[in-house]
């Protein structure tokens, strides 16, 4: 291993330092010239009769040398950029010199008249820079309010000792910065990302939002704090704005204890500073004392101005994200011309670099499975990208139909397939073509499926989830309805919450249990039951998803909860004709015996959908277990049985 020994970087330091060694060194001659203790070995441990006298001399200022006022090095630019004046300058010269140059610390303490104290002093600072020691303009360069120590450049440590022999220490990390090392702070390390996801033009943000931020982070230091309805809006337009306005930035995710060190990582490297924060309370208390960095804060929570002392940031409200376009995701997704990558990606809404990382986890499946790229890679990366806290709350189920597994009349199947449209195009339609309804409502669609048990209300969920590429999850009861008075709303809350940040389509099966009729307000049960059928119709008009709603008694449903709904789909009982085509559907896959004869099923048992499949598995099993293919008298024997299930006579027993 070779290392480079270049002193390309720390040359102009290094400099500095040279001179600041003729200006130790004059200061020593000229205290030496008169100082009986000079040759002393002992100089430092012990103070003489004599020593004491010279020290109650008048004291004569030394002709020191002038140090080179700008090099061009780090250190210049840091003063400029930090508006740091000669003083400030020199003291951190002076106050880094033993952590570079070794032969400062004996120079240091000869000076400090303490062979132990090998560090520049405030003393010893104001002395070198040929100040006074009692000008209150230089001493207040020392105060925790003046720059040097509230930019974190410079600590003055010891303060139990008097003021000017207070020891001056440079972080290493300035120190490192200054030397030409740019690698971040070891208390951010864990912390800190760098955003990969360029927005813009066809990335999802609203274009006018970013162009305008961008312009306001241009003008100078800003501390701004932007709400975002779904995780990654903020993020991704930040992200677009400062790369607009040309200004690198620190991504940060870590906790508000690690503060100090951000903004000082970012005054030193010029850049912004980028928090997205799930509990933004204590971040912003510790962000918005740094008037001189530009600050973008998100979160899902809206601003309170208790949060800050005084000086508000500015609040902005992110305008909601859109479907990313097609040729966004081609730029980042080469490869795509074997399927039809617009149709794949239009129900997807995922921000900031969660694109570039589903982009990424297709091509991995692609190579894993040994195969060009389809749309069935993409859709699961970019469901895996789209996990959430759902799971908490609802059953999530993976889809693994589609059309051809629906036996349903033309109607209800026209229907279905244009809720699966609505959901590609309601960007366009209500965002681009204004067709929203406004009032604070939001952009999702909302589908109640009506129909007798077993006739195809869930299945047709999944295939609609399926055809669009997303997870289904079936909301639990058990986990919404709660008998204390308002839980249940908070509960809902939750879970509409996290279906807004989330692409999946979320199924209330049952839904008139939650979605039920109001009432006479006879007593407080029925005046809380209907508080709460109110903040249904609330959330729903706001919500941004996609939601499912199936009951078998569509008259249980409110009609104010009709009247937002997007599409009524009535799955009627099945006649003999879909009956057998139910019946023949449900042995695609399973061995059985040529020409079994279905009509008779299909005449004489009415049975829904779901019913017949329970009969064919019933004949599955009794045909597994005789080891021999299903036949006409395993089908008729599960027929019966569901027929006995339901408390109806079988046909032929009577």
């Amino acid at each position: 291993m070779t290392l480079d020994v270049s002193l390309a970087p720390a040359a102009p330091l290094l400099a500095r330092l040279a001179g600041l060694r003729d200006r130790a060194a004059a200061l020593v001659a000229h205290r030496s010239a008169d100082d009986p203790t000079a040759g002393d070995p002992l100089r430092g441990l012990y103070l003489s009769d004599e020593a004491v006298r010279h020290l109650l001399r008048p004291a004569t200022p030394a002709e020191l040398p002038d140090l080179e006022a700008d090099t061009g090095d780090r250190l210049a630019g840091l003063a400029a950029r930090l508006g740091l004046g000669p003083l400030d300058t020199t003291v951190l010269l002076i106050a880094l010199a033993p952590d570079l140059d070794r032969t400062f610390e004996p120079l240091y303490g000869y000076l400090n008249d303490d062979v132990g104290r090998r560090r520049a002093t405030v003393a010893l600072a104001l002395d070198l820079f040929g100040v006074p020691a009692h000008l209150a303009e230089a001493r207040a360069r020392f105060h925790p309010a003046a720059p040097l120590t509230a930019l974190g450049l410079l600590a003055v440590e010891e303060p139990e000792r008097p003021f000017l022999s207070r020891s001056l220490r440079v972080p290493d990390r300035v120190l490192s910065h200054l030397l030409g090392d740019d690698t971040p702070d070891p208390a951010l390390a864990g912390h800190l990302r760098t955003p990969s996801y360029d927005g813009g033009s066809g990335a999802g943000e609203d274009e006018e939002f970013v162009r305008r931020l961008a312009g306001r982070i241009a003008a100078g230091p800003l501390l701004g704090y932007l709400r975002e309805r779904r995780e990654g809006e903020g993020l991704g337009c930040a992200t677009a704005a400062l790369r607009l306005a040309g200004t690198e930035v620190l991504h940060y995710t870590g906790p508000e204890a690690h503060v100090p060190e951000l903004l000082r990582e970012a005054r030193l490297t010029g850049r912004a500073v980028l928090v997205d924060a799930v509990q933004p309370r204590a971040l912003v208390a510790e962000l918005h004392r740094a008037t001189d960095v530009t600050v973008l804060v998100t979160s899902p929570h809206p601003y309170d101005p208790q949060w800050c002392d005084e000086g508000d940031p500015l609040v902005l409200e992110v305008p909601s994200r859109r479907a990313v376009a097609a040729d966004t995701w081609a730029a980042v997704l080469p490869g795509t011309s074997g399927f039809d990558l617009a149709a794949t990606v239009a129900p997807y809404h995922l921000a900031g670099d969660r694109l570039v990382r589903a982009a990424r986890a297709a091509q991995a499946l692609a190579a894993f499975d040994g195969t060009e790229l389809t749309a069935g890679h993409l859709r699961l990366a970019a469901r895996q990208q789209s996990a959430s806290g759902l799971e908490q709350h609802a059953r999530r189920i993976r889809p693994a139909v589609d059309w051809r597994d629906l036996v349903l009349p033309e109607r209800p199947l026209t229907e279905l397939r244009e809720l699966a449209l609505r959901a590609r195009h309601r960007d366009r339609v209500l965002g681009d073509w204004r067709l929203s309804a406004g009032g604070g409502r939001g952009r999702g669609v909302l589908g109640l499926f009506a129909g007798d048990s077993g006739t195809g209300k869930t299945l047709s969920a999944e295939v609609v989830a399926a055809e669009l590429g997303l997870d289904l999850y079936v909301v639990q009861l058990s986990s919404v309805v709660d008998k204390y008075v308002g839980e249940t709303e908070k509960n809902l809350e939750r879970i509409f919450t996290e279906a807004d940040r989330t692409d999946a389509v979320l199924l209330f099966d049952e839904a008139d249990a939650v979605f039920g009729k109001r009432s006479e307000v006879k007593d407080a049960h029925d005046r809380y039951a209907n508080l709460e059928s109110a903040y249904l119709l609330q959330r729903l008009e706001a919500f941004d998803g996609i939601a499912l709603l199936t009951t078998n008694l569509r008259a249980n449903i409110d009609e104010a909860f009709t009247r937002r709904l997007d599409l009524v789909i009535d799955f009627p009982f099945p006649e003999e004709e879909q009956r057998l085509a139910l019946w023949r559907h449900g042995l695609v896959h399973v061995p059985s015996e040529p020409d079994i004869e279905l009509g008779p099923l299909a005449r004489d048992f009415e049975l829904a959908g779901g019913a017949i499949r329970s009969a064919v598995v019933t004949a599955a099993y009794l045909a597994a277990g005789s080891g021999e293919p299903v036949t006409a008298a395993d089908l008729l024997e599960g027929a019966r049985r569901e027929y006995r299930k339901a408390g109806r006579l079988v046909p032929g027993t009577w």
